[in-house]
């Protein structure tokens, strides 16, 4: 195997991917350290006329150095590519605790967002808005608080242009008037993404979730919504005063700081201490020629799906699932499906995909990893699935698929619709007959 380094750094397998950037991990060879590194297609950048904007986020962001924001090393480039490295955070999305243990406590919830409303502001007074707020792009690290990432990647006007007309952001994440074309006010944008991100955590669902978007986009713009039972008086009072469709009267960032609810056991971020920061990388990055030396080492830019090992073998084998010692008498079990394929990974992705949105989901894919998820059959309950990849042998692949949320009858029915929809990829074995192709098992932890 072709090792790949950039600099200092040896790269390993993709473990993001967005719009105009790849994210993989690496390793600082020279200190042990593990970063992330973000990647960029210098031609989509210069194509799409960002350079100079991109050049002046990664300025911003090197200088913005806030506990609650994912901290930027350093840049480095090649001839084709731009090379940002970020700390690495290790404790997982804020998206996947709330996947695996439904909505938080009061306590937690508030907690996570007066973190979220110290990093925003912060980089807000920095002039630096980030337009995809979500709970995907909130980290937590190894002691449990949470970190902004790609924060500064995403806009910042031109000096004296206060309105910015580019929509983007996920849907049911968004602003009212980012989907109406007429221009916006950044900061404003982003605690409406704010608002919505609170609902999540203490509902366990979207307060804006349709299939059709433009019934989505009208709730949106009506701000359509109501609030749990469960949810706290003052909690409801904010969210509300958060989810307001006039930008003009929505609450701001200084009167959610002084809100009773949000007081509540507030301990304001400690300020990291003064570090001399410069410029001279990022400067380098923009402003060489093309006919500077291309610094990678080529490899393949795909890494492929995670390659199981034989002890991941065994523990995903059925004959030697050992969960059953364990599960046995519960009936709190999470269904588990996988199948093979002998088609490769990228064909299999992207068939899975089709075959779910024309079952009338929604998907997110992010590497190898494919989120589906949508209503249930009577539209009543949310209902998500995760899928994931991984290569058993250099020409079979294993698709694991698990219920996230969601009624366990309601995801049987969907695994068998979408496997008859996907007769084509799933291998079987000759001796096998055609009725015998799912295989069950008990929920493997991850």
């Amino acid at each position: 195997m072709v090792v790949r380094k950039v600099g200092k750094y040896e790269i390993g397998r993709t473990i993001g991917e967005g719009t105009f950037a790849k994210v993989k991990f690496a390793q600082n060879t020279e200190t042990g350290e593990s970063v992330a590194m973000k990647i960029i297609d210098r031609s989509s950048i210069i194509k799409h006329k960002m350079v100079d904007q991109i050049k002046r986020e990664i300025s911003i962001m090197k200088l913005v150095r806030h506990p609650y924001v994912v901290r930027l090393h350093e840049v480095l480039a090649s001839r084709t590519k731009i090379y940002i490295i970020l700390e690495f955070i290790t404790g997982g999305e804020l998206f996947d605790k709330i996947v695996h243990h439904g909505r938080l406590g009061e306590g937690e919830a508030r907690r996570f967002f007066q973190q979220l409303i110290d990093g925003v502001d912060y980089c807000h007074s920095k002039g630096v808005y980030h337009r995809d707020l979500k709970p995907e792009n909130l980290l937590l690290d190894s002691l449990g608080n949470l970190r902004i990432s790609d924060f500064g990647l995403s806009a910042l006007p031109e000096q004296g242009v206060s309105l910015l007309r580019t929509t983007c952001g996920t849907p049911n994440y968004v602003a009212p008037e980012v989907l109406s074309h007429k221009g916006y006010d950044g900061a404003v944008a982003d605690v409406w993404s704010c608002g919505v991100i609170l609902y999540v955590l203490m509902a366990g669902y979207l307060p804006f979730d349709e299939l059709d978007l433009t019934t989505l986009y009208s709730k949106i713009e009506k701000a359509q919504f109501s609030c749990p039972s469960w949810f706290p008086v003052g909690a409801k009072s904010l969210i509300h005063s958060i989810l307001d469709p006039n930008p003009a009267t929505r609450i701001t960032i200084e009167q959610i700081r002084n809100d009773e609810w949000f007081q509540k056991n507030y301990v304001p971020a400690k300020m990291l201490e003064y570090e001399d920061v410069n410029l001279d990388d990022v400067n380098a990055v923009f402003d060489e020629t093309e006919e500077q030396r291309d610094t990678e080492h080529q490899g393949s830019e795909d890494m492929g799906p995670l390659v199981l090992n034989a002890f991941d073998l065994i523990i995903l084998s059925q004959g030697l699932n050992l969960a059953s010692i364990f599960d046995r008498g519960k009936d709190c079990m999470k269904y588990q499906t996988r199948f093979v394929s002998q088609k490769p990974a990228k064909v299999v992705l992207s068939s899975m995909e089709v075959v779910a949105q024309s079952m009338g989901f929604k998907t997110h894919i992010r590497n190898y990893k494919m989120r589906v998820e949508g209503l249930s059959t009577n539209k009543t309950s949310h209902f998500s699935i995760i899928l994931e990849i991984f290569e058993v042998a250099p020409t079979f692949y294993m698709v694991d698929i698990q219920k996230a949320a969601g009624d366990a009858s309601e995801f049987l029915k969907f695994y068998k619709h979408f496997c008859s929809n996907l007769e084509d990829i799933i291998w079987k074995p000759p001796t096998e007959s055609s009725k015998s192709r799912i295989s069950k098992s008990r929920s493997r932890k991850h």
